[in-house]
């Protein structure tokens, strides 16, 4: 082996010097990481050469081949001390980050052992002073004893007070573990009303809170009858035979107050729930637990809020809920309404199964159309369909007027009004299915007596007439207009359904010079064009035996328009009232003032049947109409009509438009040329 001597002859100058102390400092701080003993750290001191002190890098157990190499390829004493520095503090740098990272660890382990230990200490003296209960594993342990939860859900709960007891207080899951347990131990798993099961005590209750609502009353009868026979008889209750009562109707029926009466009768708790416009699913199943802020659905809050697991739950306003990206709860709705199902519901934020069999849930809607076709399914719907004049003034009297007497501070002898002044009331100031705006006009009189009686005015009792009543409300608001509307031809009553109950439509035909065609207004819906449509080529192919020439319709333009045009009015049960206002039109005939019709319209001259007859019948009474012409499929439906309201009024079934016209029309009384007004053009 040929070796070549290549002594370190170069120059000392400041720079190797500086360089020599700092890399001096750097392996200094190496061994004392290291933990050296001293030896090396005395033979680095020992060298007093540049080269030489670079050349201990060599020895380094920590440097790689590569470098160790390249070490040995720089020649320079100030190059080569340079990289043996470059390298040392790549090292001293990883081993100060070991360092750092070992102190924390170590530092963390000893605070929780610290705090371990501490807790251990805290429990052994509260243990010498009988204070256990200052254990919150303890106290939750206990509270989840007395919850009686089922054997799985038990489970579930002592699984996560585990992991709260081997965690700790300060762990930052602690928290929510704690959210999680005190939500599961505040669901009454065990606790149930005694139901009482008295079908006749429960009507008697039903009949003393609301006047009317016969259907309700005999469905709850018929469901506590039922319950209390299997109850007798020693048979097992079917967890499938849950009630899920939907009542639909217009606003100000009593939907909402039934429900506090129901609960009342079967000795129950009420929760309310009102879904009208929400949109997220999890208000319903709850939300994840790996959200932040996470909550149970509403159906556990209200078991919660009812403290037992058997109350009467009303969910308001259901054909409201809507959906967007959040999810649908109409959806997450039908498993709760399924008596198949809802006695496994399971709550996404308690991710245990609920038992919602034994609970009471009834639905109230204005309308079934907005209501999912599924979940109407799973619903048992009873219609509410208005209160007649009378039952208004039986409510108002009973329920309203006490209640507006007691809130306006008066007492119930102090004010006294007879039965012919609320009748006034009711039909001059209001026009609706329910009694909510019945119920604000009597405040306004009340308010307007008790004012005269707090100012000195009138002595008490004040006797309330038909004069009060006009000072109070002002001028009459509602008319019975059927008379005036349809003195000329061209004009028909109708009648609609909206989503406030029945209501009266008068139907306007006119025509005038120019372009054949026609034209509808009133913001209809596609549908009751259609009927428009319907009408018009009905009349033109029957105008014979209307008498009715066809030049009549020569040149001549069609309008047909239906009043209160800021209001949307659709479907199809207006078909009749079209064809009946056009051929008054056409034929000079005014139709009879007394007559409002119903029924939808085929181009064979069909009338085929509809659906809210009852609502319909209603609102043509409180109109003032005496007879009403109905399709003769609906003729069974009449047996919903309230039975006073049958015997004010005579009803007309008929299968064909031309009974339609027989019945509606006037008599003929001058030729069609001769008619003025909205007749035939001269």
């Amino acid at each position: 082996m040929e070796v070549t001597e290549r002594p370190d002859d170069s120059p000392v100058d400041g720079k190797t010097r500086e360089l020599e102390r700092e890399y001096r400092a750097v392996v200094d701080e190496l061994l004392e990481l290291r933990g050296d003993d001293g030896r090396v750290a005395a033979f680095v001191r020992s060298i007093t050469e540049p080269g030489a002190l670079a050349d201990t890098s060599g020895y380094s157990p920590d440097l790689r081949f590569d470098q160790k190499v390249e070490l040995l390829e720089t020649l320079g004493v100030t190059d080569r001390l340079e990289l043996a520095l470059r390298f040392q503090r790549e090292r001293l740098a990883e081993m100060q980050v070991r360092k750092r990272i070992r102190d924390d660890v170590t530092s963390g382990a000893e605070k929780q052992q610290r705090e371990y230990f501490l807790r251990k200490q805290m429990e052994s003296i509260r243990k010498e002073l009988d204070e256990d209960d200052g254990s919150v594993v303890d106290e939750y342990r206990r509270k989840i004893d007395e919850a009686g939860m089922p054997e799985a859900i038990r489970e579930q709960a002592e699984k996560e007070l585990g992991r709260l007891e081997r965690m700790g207080e300060q762990s930052g899951e602690a928290s929510m573990i704690r959210s999680y347990l005190d939500w599961l131990i505040a669901v009454p798993w065990s606790k149930r009303s005694d139901e009482r099961l008295d079908p006749v005590a429960a009507r008697e209750v039903l009949d003393a809170d609301h006047a009317g609502l016969e259907d309700v009353k005999d469905r709850i009868t018929e469901y506590l009858a039922v319950r209390k026979l299997r109850q007798d008889r020693g048979i097992e209750e079917d967890k499938r035979s849950g009630a899920i009562l939907t009542l639909i109707g217009p606003p100000g029926t009593g939907k909402t107050s039934i429900g506090e009466s129901v609960a009342r009768a079967t000795g129950r708790e009420f929760v309310r729930m009102s879904l009208g416009g929400v949109r997220d699913e999890a208000e319903i199943r709850g939300h994840r637990r790996t959200y932040i802020g996470a909550l149970p659905g509403r159906l556990v809050r209200a078991l919660r809020d009812a403290g037992t697991m058997n109350p009467v739950v009303m969910l308001d306003e259901v054909d409201k809920v809507g959906a967007d990206w959040r999810g649908d709860p109409s959806a997450a709705l039908l498993e709760v309404l399924d008596p198949a199902q809802n006695h496994s519901f399971r709550d996404h934020y308690l991710d245990v199964e609920l038992d919602l069999s034994e609970v009471l849930f009834i639905a109230t809607a204005n309308v079934a159309d907005t209501i999912p076709g599924p979940l109407l399914d799973r619903m048992e719907t009873i219609q509410f369909d208005g209160y007649t004049t009378d039952e208004k003034v039986a409510i108002a009297r009973g329920y309203l007027l006490p209640r507006q007497i007691e809130r306006n501070g008066l007492k119930p002898e102090e004010v006294l009004i007879d039965d012919h002044v609320l009748t006034t009331v009711v039909t001059e100031y209001t026009r609706e299915a329910g009694v909510r705006q019945l119920e604000r006009e009597l405040g306004t009189v009340l308010r307007k007596s008790a004012t005269r009686i707090a100012s000195g005015a009138a002595e008490p009792p004040v006797t309330i007439d038909v004069d009060a009543i006009r000072d109070a409300l002002g001028r009459q608001k509602f008319f019975q207009e059927a008379a005036e509307r349809t003195a000329l031809p061209g004009v028909a009553t109708g009648l609609a359904v909206t989503g406030t109950g029945g209501d009266v439509l008068f139907v306007e035909a006119t025509r005038m010079r120019g372009k054949e065609g026609l034209t509808l207004t009133g913001q209809l819906g596609d549908v009751m064009k259609e009927s428009g449509r319907i009408a018009l080529s009905y009349v033109r192919g029957h105008a014979d035996d209307l008498g009715v020439d066809e030049d009549a319709f020569h040149e001549r333009e069609l309008h047909v328009h239906v009043p209160a045009g800021a209001i949307p009015k659709d479907g199809p049960s207006a078909g009749v009232t079209m064809v009946t206002a056009l051929a008054s039109l056409v034929s000079g005939r005014p139709v009879r003032h007394t007559i409002g019709m119903t029924g939808e319209v085929t181009l064979q001259g069909r009338v085929l049947p509809i659906g809210g007859l009852k609502q319909k019948v209603l609102a043509a009474h409180a109109a003032g109409l005496t007879d009403v012409v109905l399709p003769e499929r609906n003729r069974a439906d009449l047996d919903d009509v309230p039975e006073h309201v049958r015997e004010e009024m005579e009803f007309h079934p008929v299968m064909t438009v031309s009974e339609v016209l027989d019945l509606a029309l006037e008599p003929a009384r001058e030729p069609l040329d001769h008619v003025s007004g909205n007749g035939a053009l001269s």
